[in-house]
């Protein structure tokens, strides 16, 4: 197939995975968008035409989880996530398409290895303004890049054991701050052009679809088997990054 046949295929599985992961399990397989869509085109174009598409699915969440949030952990995380963001400004722009590959195969790597590896604690954690500031920024930084704030914020967040319907709505409220601070940088940058913008009006309908698989499977799945599965997935899929930005070195 060609570059464009490739896209349209793993953009549209892409955008309802993220829809799902970001109303019905706390927004962690965000990750995994990027990276499959990089698969077809470059990263930065891949991460421009998302980020409208994502506003559309916040303004979704954020209505059915406005009374499900935590205060103190938001308080905490978003000063440190708008400073990873404005160092994402500055440092992706001058940065090879190679180069985001390899970045964006690694953090793809690293996060379906972390899942794999990773035990919950005995002990329930309670929210920490050191850890918070410092994976605040981590997702700050990630998710300008390459939309991949969800599985920093988990790492803090997840170990806090807090009720399922309050964690997925704290990351809502977090993520659809983020984006939209996001608008900025990435208008400055150039990166909201016609071009882009027509491919994410595209795909737009997909965005409350998604949402609304993931509501419905929210209280119906088993988020487990869910999570292995895509994570393995994204896991692959860092691989084949890794191995085209070494190759296009």
């Amino acid at each position: 197939m060609t570059e464009i046949g490739w896209f349209y295929p793993l953009a549209v599985l892409a955008v309802l995975l993220v829809g799902i992961s970001k109303s019905g399990f706390g927004g962690g397989l965000g990750v995994m968008a990027v990276p499959m869509m990089s698969l077809a085109i470059a990263p930065q174009k891949a991460a421009a035409i998302l980020l409208p598409l994502l506003v559309v699915m916040d303004f979704f969440t954020v209505y059915h989880y406005r009374k499900n949030w935590d205060k103190r952990n938001l308080l905490v995380l978003l000063p440190s996530a708008v400073l990873g963001i404005l160092l994402g400004s500055q440092v992706f722009r001058y940065l090879s398409d190679a180069i985001i590959r390899l970045m964006v195969g690694t953090l793809a790597v690293l996060f379906a290895a972390h899942f794999f590896t990773h035990f919950r604690l005995a002990e329930t954690q309670k929210a920490s303004i050191p850890k918070g500031a410092f994976w605040g920024a981590i997702a700050g930084f990630t998710s300008f890049g390459v939309h991949a704030g969800g599985p920093p914020i988990n790492i803090y967040l997840l170990p806090q054991k807090m009720p399922k319907s309050l964690f997925v709505g704290t990351t809502v409220i977090f993520f659809t701050l983020v984006n939209l601070i996001k608008i900025i940088p990435y208008a400055l940058l150039g990166q909201l052009n016609p071009e882009n913008l027509v491919v994410s009006l595209i795909l737009a309908p997909l965005a409350p679809l998604g949402v609304w698989l993931g509501l419905v499977l929210h209280h119906r799945v088993n988020e487990n088997l869910f999570y292995k599965l895509c994570y393995l997935f994204l896991g692959v899929t860092g691989i084949k990054l890794l191995w085209d930005g070494f190759t296009g070195l």
